[in-house]
């Protein structure tokens, strides 16, 4: 009897310290094995400088983060001058954002959503915001917010287009008409049974 546990424990033992191996091939096929992948299915490792893991995106870990945490938009006019100017202190200072543009009515309605009121420049750094272009302001929020204080971002970087506050509501497809159901057959005449014809 002792014999049978101490094999079960050899068993136990040997198969606890194999280690296994699940990886996708180009063609969407899971694998699983006790051998590693081939070389070019390996998960890619990420370059670690300071502390500081590379994002995806190509920006480095604080702005990557404070982008998550505190995302910014800013929501504009035309023919704003202040607009302007907050959207160039963004650019300079090298703060990622999306712009709102406030042209309709229901713009308005988005933006007194968003906590604006009907000035422009509006600002908002999470759950932070700023009515009107004030410098020192937008700088104190964002510094706090754990934006870098001076532009990390690639040379390449381009904020997304700006867009309506209220975008304009995506059509619907109309389900295509079903046919109509064919006719049922006539009814029977006299004693003939169903489907017989004269």
């Amino acid at each position: 009897m002792k014999w049978r546990w101490a094999i079960c424990l050899l068993l136990f033992v040997s198969s606890a310290q194999a280690q296994m191996y699940r990886w996708v091939d180009a063609n969407g096929r899971i694998h699983f094995s006790d051998k590693p992948p081939p070389a070019k299915y390996l998960p890619k490792q990420h370059d670690v400088r300071d502390g500081e893991n590379e994002s995806s995106s190509g920006l480095g870990y604080a702005l990557s983060e404070a982008m998550k945490n505190f995302p910014v938009t800013i929501y504009t006019g035309n023919e704003c001058a202040p607009c302007d100017e907050g959207r160039s202190y963004l650019k300079k200072r090298g703060i990622p954002f999306t712009e709102k543009t406030i042209k309709t009515n229901d713009d308005i309605a988005k933006l007194k959503e968003a906590g604006g009121g009907g000035q422009l420049p509006f600002l908002t750094v999470g759950r932070l915001s700023h009515t009107g272009f004030v410098e020192s302001e937008w700088n104190a929020t964002l510094t706090s917010a754990g934006y870098p204080a001076s532009n990390q971002l690639p040379p390449n970087y381009k904020n997304p287009d700006p867009l309506p506050a209220a975008p304009p509501p995506v059509p619907v497809e109309k389900p295509a008409a079903e046919p109509a159901p064919a006719a049922p057959p006539p009814p029977p005449q006299g004693d003939a049974p169903p489907g017989f014809r004269f």
